[in-house]
This record gives structure tokens, C-alpha cells and sequence, in this order.
């Protein structure tokens, strides 16, 4: 596989209109190996900067804001379908059948369910910090992520007008975050990783992710050790040692790493 297998793209920065809202996409264009960025769960495009510049102009570099984040516009679906849906909407828009999904946090469960879904449209995938089999939600933390978002409103509330925060309410951010540990239970993700035949590779942190408490985080991440040794396609490409919220700014090239092993194998499989 080589580049010119792929179509040229003209660079292009804009709103996407998507359903009942619209989307802010960035495409940096040019006939390289498609990689689409997927966000965490309240991050923006801008988060990606490092891991790109890291990678090149060797790559075309797809980034957008998810409903409500970011210069993205408000949406009356913020579902994880509807995360899904995006994906597809954007790589048609911007004339893309087949790309390398890269996910961080909510992003890497999104990228884990495209390329499960997608096997002859995912050139590969890149899960960090998420996507990783594990019960963690019992009504018990349901409770506390709804008490968590209503206590910080405020704080989001205050911060919304710099895109620091999602233009959404505490509640709709509590069921994101709920949607996903019902997404993280064991039967429900296992088969999803189980069913990826593309080259998968995870980058890991080692420090706690936001509001998790003692060991809560390890024994997570713990969990895709039987991930891997199901499904030959998933290695664990880097443990690195920053936390979950800093893996993306901290160690962009362990990341760009992973993508670059994802890219050559997919090279050879085609």
C-alpha cells in the first residue's frame, strides 16, 4: 500500500453540517494515509496538535469537535450512536473510505467500535487510555458522577464561553459519563474488542485519571492483558508514565509511536 493508493485531499478548515448540528473539521489534505482523531470525552480537536506535529506531513491529519465541544454547535443527540455516526459523516464528507481511527479516553471506545464495526473501512486503530473492559459502574457511582457534574456546574458553566467546557448541562455530561461504564462492562466490550482484525495498538498511562480514587485506574488498565492474549491483532504498544489527562500533551511521541506501527502493518496487509 502506498500513498498514492489514497485520494488526494485539499486542506480545509470549516463547519460541517451533520444532522441537527454542525461540526468543526480540520483536514490537512494531501494523498498520505488517512488518520481520524477521536476526542475525549470533553476535549477539542486542539488536543491533537502534538501527536500530529510528531507524525508529519507523511500523514493526512483529520480532527473535528464533537456535538457541543469546541466551535462544534449544540445537538439534540450526544448518544454514543451518535459518536459513531459522526465518524462516517466526516470521512464521507471529506472523501475518505478507509483511515486509521486514533482514539483517547471516550475517543478510544469510539475508535474500539468503529474498527469492530468497519474491518474492511479500519486500516488500523490507536486506543489510549480507554476502551478497556472493565465494571466499574454500579449504582453506586452512578450516584457519584451525577453528584460530581452537578457540584462542578459552576465551574463549567463559568468556563463554557472559552470552549474550555462543553456546552452542555451537568446532567447530559453525567449520562455521557454513565453511557460509557455501561459501554466499559466486560460483556459488553469484550466482544467488541474480540471482533477487531486490524492491527490495534494501546498506549497506556500510569496515574489516575479524573476522578478516580486509589488503584481504581490500574486495575482497569489491568484488564487488556486478556484483551491481548485473546486477539493477536491488539498489543499494548507503550506504558507510559504521565496520567490520563496528560498522556496527549506528555507523550505525543509514545502515541505517534503506536500510529506509525499501526500504519506499517497496515502497509503490509494490503
Amino acid at each position: 500500500m502506498s500513498n498514492r493508493e489514497f485520494t488526494d485531499g485539499s486542506e480545509w478548515t470549516g463547519m460541517l453540517p451533520v444532522e441537527d448540528t454542525a461540526l468543526a473539521v480540520t483536514d490537512t489534505g494531501g494523498g498520505g494515509l488517512p488518520v481520524v482523531y477521536l476526542n475525549g470525552q470533553f476535549a477539542t480537536q486542539g488536543y491533537w496538535r502534538r501527536t500530529i506535529a510528531e507524525l508529519g506531513p507523511g500523514f493526512r491529519h483529520i480532527t473535528y469537535d464533537e456535538r457541543a465541544r469546541g466551535k462544534s454547535k449544540m445537538s439534540a443527540d450526544y448518544s454514543f450512536a451518535a459518536a459513531l455516526r459522526d465518524v462516517d459523516l466526516v470521512l464521507a464528507a471529506r472523501g475518505v473510505d478507509r483511515a486509521v481511527v486514533v482514539g483517547w479516553s471516550y475517543g478510544a471506545f469510539v475508535a474500539a467500535h468503529w474498527a469492530s464495526r468497519n474491518p474492511d473501512r479500519a486500516l488500523g486503530a490507536v486506543l489510549i487510555e480507554g476502551a478497556e473492559p472493565y465494571d466499574w459502574l454500579d449504582a453506586a457511582m452512578e450516584r457519584r458522577i451525577r453528584k460530581l457534574f452537578k457540584r462542578i456546574r459552576w465551574l463549567t458553566a463559568l468556563l463554557r464561553p472559552t470552549g474550555l467546557t462543553p456546552r452542555m448541562t451537568a446532567a447530559q455530561q453525567a449520562e455521557i459519563n454513565i453511557e460509557v461504564g455501561r459501554l466499559s462492562r466486560e460483556r459488553e466490550l469484550a466482544p467488541v474488542l474480540d471482533d477487531i482484525s486490524v492491527p490495534t495498538r494501546y498506549v497506556i498511562a500510569s496515574g489516575r485519571s479524573f476522578g478516580s480514587k486509589g488503584d481504581e485506574q490500574e486495575r482497569i488498565r489491568a484488564s487488556l492483558g486478556a484483551v491481548t492474549a485473546r486477539n493477536p491483532n491488539i498489543e499494548i504498544s507503550a506504558k507510559v508514565s504521565s496520567n490520563h489527562g496528560a498522556i496527549l500533551k506528555k507523550d505525543a511521541p509514545a502515541v505517534a509511536k503506536a500510529v506509525r506501527e499501526v500504519a506499517g502493518l497496515a502497509r503490509h496487509r494490503r
